[in-house]
């Protein structure tokens, strides 16, 4: 069948006769969540977070989390760093660097969306007592989480609402000359969920010096709580919130 021009404009992803990724609505069940929230250095934090948002606390959560069912891309691990802000007075959490082991998971999150995704190798396992969450790069080890597997259950709705607070991203896009052509700060918020099970135990993190992998520049000071929450939900739609370009 020829490709015409209708057929092409209808294709929002490449390669046209296979694309990297179907549209969404995702699905997601049985999403697992290993949820480390650090304080760390209030100067480094604010180096980190674009205008015009605002920090609230210097705290950082460090999030594993394993996706075994997700419609349409199947299965993967992601780990990542965000940060807690507020933008005109809404609470939320900016979303600093995620790493991933599927690239249609890559591709879809940061071309429909904003994720910042980068190929990375994270796990998420129970290692005899003891939840682990670990984030490769290449072969160097860039982070170890732990927790004490399952030992005192959490209220389902404090678990609710640490997974529905809104992240705020930035979408960067730029036309053939490396100009950019779309630069906005967007918003998406998880609505669609169901909390199957939620923990809270002990925990640790460590971070690894890396140049392409910098979790380590937001260090650990003290960690402040933890959480182990296993959910089925459906990811929403991104809004802009900001044109830095209009703002330019």
């Amino acid at each position: 069948m020829k490709i015409d021009v209708n057929n092409i404009a209808n294709n929002l992803n490449t390669p046209l006769t296979a694309p990297a990724y179907p549209m969404p609505p995702y699905k997601f069940v049985n999403r697992e969540y290993l949820n480390i929230i650090y304080r760390t250095d209030e100067q480094a934090l604010r180096a980190a977070v674009p205008e015009p948002l605002q920090i609230t606390d210097p705290l950082v959560k460090f999030e594993v989390m394993w996706m075994p069912d997700v419609s349409g891309l199947g299965a993967y691990t992601e780990a990542g760093q965000v940060i807690p802000v507020q933008f005109n007075g809404e609470h939320g959490d900016y979303v600093h660097s995620m790493y991933v082991d599927n690239f249609p998971a890559i591709a879809s999150g940061r071309e429909l969306t904003a994720y910042p995704k980068k190929l990375g190798a994270p796990k998420l396992y129970t290692d005899s007592d003891t939840l682990v969450g670990t984030l490769d790069y290449g072969t160097l080890r860039v982070a170890t989480a732990t927790m004490g597997y399952k030992h005192v259950e959490m209220d389902k709705e404090a678990a609710r609402s640490e997974i529905c607070r809104p992240n705020f991203m930035i979408k960067i896009a730029t036309d053939y000359n490396g100009n950019l052509r779309i630069c906005d700060l967007i918003r998406t918020q998880i609505t669609d969920i169901e909390v199957k099970e939620a923990w809270t135990g002990p925990a640790r993190l460590q971070l690894f010096e890396h140049a392409l992998a910098p979790l380590a520049d937001l260090p650990v000071l003290e960690v402040v709580s933890a959480s182990h929450i296993v959910t089925n939900l459906t990811l929403n739609a991104a809004q802009p919130l900001y044109n830095y370009l209009e703002e330019k």
